[in-house]
């Protein structure tokens, strides 16, 4: 039988083309028996059209699908096998449940069919329900129990993963079904009728009250949260913070706004002089609005007596019953639901109603109140400046000179960045001027190369330059993931933000000696990355890729990352430059 073959003859191929019919361009997943048969139709029925990703751990093949997704917005397929891989995948589902994105994971189970079951590796790879292991952090799963079955099963997976808030759905696919030979053809649901549904809209009148707030405001602040998954959201608060002479605190979740726009105020104290607030699309209120005593592990709210808190987002939709990453209840004066890249333009233009007829005193005071506000902003960055400059000689390379050195590479080129940002250095230091600058901050150790990989991918023949400021903590995770970008050619440019150290940890360590009166210089203790320091750059060549370090002169950063950067350009190919950090 040639391949590709033109017409479906097992149920894997009807499985491939419920596949196709919903738009999955890539399918990540590393090999497994209980579905051969898929991975034999996706390969030669289905042609490799969707291209097959190969991973090195399951964990690995689902971060990678969390970041292309973030990245585009659109579901990525992932396929795990039966429990064994999808428990290794766990971690990265739940953190696609955290960071709200759509991802699609198919898993081989089975067969259901006890006669079917080979002996021994089909029970033991196997449950009764193969979805209960994820069920708590998913947004919908399924095992579709015929092949007729199949196809809608597949088009809500994608529905309900894609509608916001976005989510990752598990549908497991029985191997006694995919290897089913066909005896006549299996009828797939019209699939252009099974599109996403439209977002959700708000309330007009509520919205309008908030408006109307928002505009009597005298010292106003937008706190932005996942509002920046609609790259036109980036643009419409711009006009609104600049309608209102409003402060924008981004909470970094996505990239909502300009941070070098003199209204950004991420970094400073605006928040606590100001009298109303609204937050957009927030699912943690409270992180950006309290100030935490790690030690005490006690918190302090930011906001002054009297300021009223808005909220326009999704608020308790999607609520999940275990995971407790919806955080505690701010009180506030009135809420919204809805999807702020509904709500948002509607919001903006209300606002605009609202103010053209000020009174041109009122048309001053937002101009004050602007002048006033990009004063903040202004000395925040003169502060950053000079703690760069201070620092710039300093050996191990401070995080500030990382960024700094990075930047004066990159910016004359039309780059992005990919997860983690130094410790926030790059927020200082570089302007993340258009919404593909940034998919959003990462979210802890173990996710950043995947997740990584996944941006690139997203980015690949676009001609960015995407660049991953990695953790040494996190490569060290999962450095088999740096096969993956030198065998599908993923052009990346890893630069190592590498302090040797689990040093996040390390830093609490701190904290409770001083507390304790415990030995400070036994904070190390199961906590550095050294003794020996790993080779991250003869890593990285041993995978095939352009490599150097360990960098510790502070003035050969630039340099080396300049070679690299052209290595990624001229080839398409990735390189990594690994750079010996400070520890704070």
């Amino acid at each position: 039988m040639p391949a590709p073959y033109d017409k479906p003859m097992y149920g894997s191929d009807v499985m491939v083309d419920a596949m196709r019919a919903m738009g999955f361009r890539y399918v990540s997943l590393n090999p497994g028996s209980s579905f051969r048969g898929l991975h034999d139709s996706l390969v030669n029925y289905g042609d490799n059209a969707i291209e097959m990703i190969e991973c090195p751990h399951e964990k690995i093949a689902v971060a990678l699908a969390h970041g292309y997704a973030k990245t585009t917005g659109e579901p990525m397929a992932v396929i795990l096998h039966n429990v064994v891989g999808l428990l290794q995948g766990t971690m990265a589902v739940y953190y696609a449940h955290i960071d709200r994105v759509p991802v699609v994971v198919f898993g081989g189970s089975g067969p259901a069919a006890y006669d079917r079951r080979r002996p021994n590796i089909d029970w033991i790879h196997g449950a009764n329900v193969q979805g209960n292991a994820v069920r708590d952090f998913t947004k919908w799963d399924y095992e579709p129990r015929s092949l007729e079955s199949v196809g809608q099963a597949v088009a809500r997976g994608y529905r309900v993963a894609a509608s916001e808030p976005a989510g990752p759905v598990y549908i497991a696919l029985d191997a006694g079904l995919q290897e089913q030979p066909l005896d006549g053809p299996v009828e797939l649901p019209n699939f252009e009728r099974l599109d996403v549904p439209a977002a959700i809209g708000p309330d007009p009148a509520q919205l309008r009250l908030l408006a109307e707030e928002l505009v009597a405001a005298q010292r106003p602040i937008v706190i932005p949260g996942y509002a920046g998954r609609d790259p036109q959201s980036f643009y419409d608060l711009v006009a609104l913070a600049e309608l209102l002479g409003a402060g924008v605190d981004d909470t970094g979740i996505r990239l909502n706004f300009p941070n070098r726009h003199p209204l950004c105020v991420t970094g400073t104290k605006a928040l606590e002089d100001a009298d109303c607030v609204l937050f957009l699309d927030v699912k943690d209120m409270g992180k950006a609005t309290q100030v935490l005593n790690s030690t005490a592990r006690s918190v302090e709210s930011r906001l002054a007596p009297g300021c009223r808190v808005l909220d326009l987002g999704f608020n308790d939709v999607n609520l999940s019953s275990w995971s407790e990453d919806y955080a505690a209840l701010i009180e506030t004066d009135l809420q919204v639901t809805a999807d702020t890249s509904v709500a948002l333009p509607m919001l903006l233009e209300m606002c605009r109603t609202l103010v053209a007829g000020e009174s041109p005193a009122e048309v001053e005071r937002r101009r004050d109140r602007a002048r006033e506000v990009a004063a903040l902003h202004d000395a925040a960055w003169a502060g950053w400046r000079a703690s760069a400059e201070e620092l710039s000689d300093a050996r191990p390379v401070s995080t500030a000179t990382l960024a700094t050195e990075v930047w004066e590479v990159i910016k004359d080129t039309d780059w992005v960045l990919t997860a983690g940002t130094a410790a926030e250095w790059a927020k200082r230091t570089w302007d993340f001027d258009q919404p593909s600058r940034h998919p959003g901050r990462q979210l802890g150790t173990a996710t950043q190369i995947g997740i990584s990989l996944g941006v690139a991918l997203a980015h690949k023949g676009s001609g960015r330059l995407v660049v991953d400021l990695q953790p040494d903590g996190d490569l060290m995770f999962d450095a088999g993931a740096l096969w993956v970008a030198s065998y599908y050619q993923i052009p990346m440019l890893v630069v190592m933000f590498n302090n040797r150290a689990y040093y996040n940890d390390w830093e609490h360590q701190e904290r409770l000696a001083r507390q304790r009166g415990t030995p400070l210089e036994r904070a190390h203790i199961g906590m550095e990355i050294d003794n020996p320091a790993p080779d991250f750059a003869a890593l990285a060549r041993s995978f095939s890729w352009h490599a150097e370090g360990p960098v510790t002169d502070p003035a050969e950063v630039r340099a080396a990352v300049q070679r690299a950067a052209d290595h990624v350009q001229a080839t398409g190919l990735p390189a990594l430059v690994d750079v010996v950090c400070a520890k704070k």
